[in-house]
């Protein structure tokens, strides 16, 4: 249950128009549920502003489904990560309305109490190549279920660094900017040496030979001389699209 829905509740049992056993009812599952293979943490929503995500990566399809439907009793927004293919067709089959992007491997089933929040300065999500698209994607997916719309700039890796800087404008006016790149993973050092606001490195796991699975990318944005630049984990795109979350709205 998320802030605005549990405000409504509340509500409603001081106006009367709720009888408190009714209210206990849909209260008494909180903070947490165990279904026995998980335990639903039901009070992130209203600590963090976000309900908790599922990480589907080595869960079955059914498990998935029943924390889904689970958080969808308490009435928050599902979301979904690194799901695959038996956990995407599970969830269409099992759950309605569920919404789902493939590249990203998410998917989603907003809450009566999703609202989109509105920001002076966007999260503009800047990615090196074609090839850190399902980072790219996650990123994206993460930032809008959180009730962001960012701003995506795609494909413009320092091979040809005059492509970048056509989005001048867009850069400088941004809040903050995930930089996702595998390779050398140079592209967010040359965006945090160029921006005042805060940068994220994603680093990805593409690349050749030595690029040693996202280690070299990950070591070059730690040890980056720009200021301004943090760096998530390998291939992190939805802890980056948290973190420029949490930035944006402490602004």
């Amino acid at each position: 249950m998320d802030q605005s829905l549990l405000k409504s509740l509340l509500a409603d049992v001081a106006d009367h128009s709720l009888p408190i056993p009714d209210a206990l009812e849909r209260l008494k599952h909180l903070p947490f549920e165990d279904l026995g293979f998980a335990t639903i943490d039901h009070h992130r929503s209203m600590r963090k502003g976000y309900p908790e995500a599922i990480f589907c990566q080595n869960k079955t399809p059914e498990q998935v489904v029943a924390i889904a439907k689970a958080q969808i009793d308490h009435q928050v927004t599902v979301f979904g990560t690194r799901a695959g293919r038996e956990v995407l067709d599970a969830v269409k089959s099992g759950i309605m309305d569920v919404e789902i992007d493939e590249t990203a491997r998410c998917f989603w089933k907003k809450s009566g109490g999703w609202v989109k929040k509105e920001t002076s300065r966007p999260i503009v999500i800047c990615s090196a190549g074609t090839a850190d698209r399902p980072v790219v994607a996650e990123a994206q997916r993460t930032a809008e279920i959180l009730g962001y719309t960012p701003i995506m700039i795609n494909d413009v890796g320092v091979a040809g660094i005059h492509r970048l800087f056509s989005h001048r404008d867009t850069l400088l006016n941004a809040g903050v900017i995930l930089a996702i790149a595998g390779m050398e993973g140079a592209l967010p050092s040359v965006i945090a040496g160029y921006v005042s606001c805060p940068v994220i490195g994603v680093p990805t796991s593409v690349g050749y030979g030595v690029h040693l699975g996202g280690l070299v990318p990950l070591f070059a944005m730690l040890n980056s001389c720009a200021t301004g630049l943090t760096v998530v984990n390998i291939d992190n795109g939805f802890g980056a699209a948290c973190a420029a979350a949490g930035i944006i709205a402490g602004a």
